[in-house]
């Protein structure tokens, strides 16, 4: 296997330093920007394998002969080490497994991310499909064992439920993301007795994906939402 690594660039490029892909003789997995850019890439990674080579490197400029226009230029370098321990994905924990919880795990699931959707009604986690579910009859227990850096999306049947999952996610203070479905009166209501019991709502968004649009169809909302989530679980990722 061959690892192939953007280790500089300027200009203009599909992919930043960092991003990476791994070749075999029949596959690869990952990506450098596709196109010409990667087709080469893999050919060479490939007789690399061929060669028994075990490192190279390659600068591409890309320009109207290479295909592509995004007009800069990436240096590329190969090696047969194994593949980087990867660290895991960005959790998302969405409570409530409504419309909307259905709707916004299912696009979600779509992403790198570790997307779980956690109800305690199994016959409300029956209706969903395409992502993975998690019956919990004590869900606030999921926010205490979550891995730093999380999102968590709240959107139950029940307000009080509402509050203690939103301020236990809040008391953390290391989530990327703490979402409240609501409007502007349940978040007023939220905010006061949350500060009344000393929780810092700073990180709050209340209601989630809001400003986008009026129109409160589940489907919409989980899209704007979706959107909202992944600019914060990306902004600082590692690249791969």
């Amino acid at each position: 296997m061959i690892r192939v690594r953007v280790t500089q660039t300027w200009g203009s490029t599909p992919r930043e330093v960092g991003a990476e892909m791994f070749v075999t003789a029949a596959g690869c997995t990952g990506t450098i920007g596709g196109g010409r850019l990667e087709f080469d890439a893999i050919a060479r990674a490939r007789q690399m394998i061929s060669a028994a080579e075990t490192e190279a490197v390659m600068e591409i400029t890309l320009g109207p002969d290479s295909g592509q226009c995004c007009g800069g230029r990436v240096r590329l370098g190969f090696d047969r080490a194994g593949p980087s321990p990867l660290p895991a994905p960005p959790q998302v924990l969405i409570f409530g497994a409504g419309h909307v919880g259905r709707a916004l795990a299912r696009l979600l699931s779509q992403l790198p991310f570790d997307v779980a959707l956690i109800d305690s009604r199994a016959e409300e986690l029956s209706l969903a499909t395409g992502c993975r579910t998690r019956l919990e009859a004590i869900p606030e227990a999921v926010i205490a064992a979550a891995r730093p850096g999380a999102a968590y999306v709240v959107l139950t049947h029940d307000h009080g439920l509402d509050f203690l999952l939103t301020t236990e996610a809040l008391r953390r203070g290391d989530a990327v993301y703490v979402g409240l479905i609501g409007s502007a009166t349940k978040r007023a209501r939220f905010l006061r007795e949350a500060r009344a019991q000393g929780v810092d709502t700073t990180a709050l968004t209340c209601p989630i994906g809001a400003g986008f649009t009026a129109d409160k169809r589940p489907e919409v909302i989980a899209v704007f939402a979706a959107a909202e989530i992944t600019a914060r679980l990306t902004a600082n990722a590692t690249v791969r």
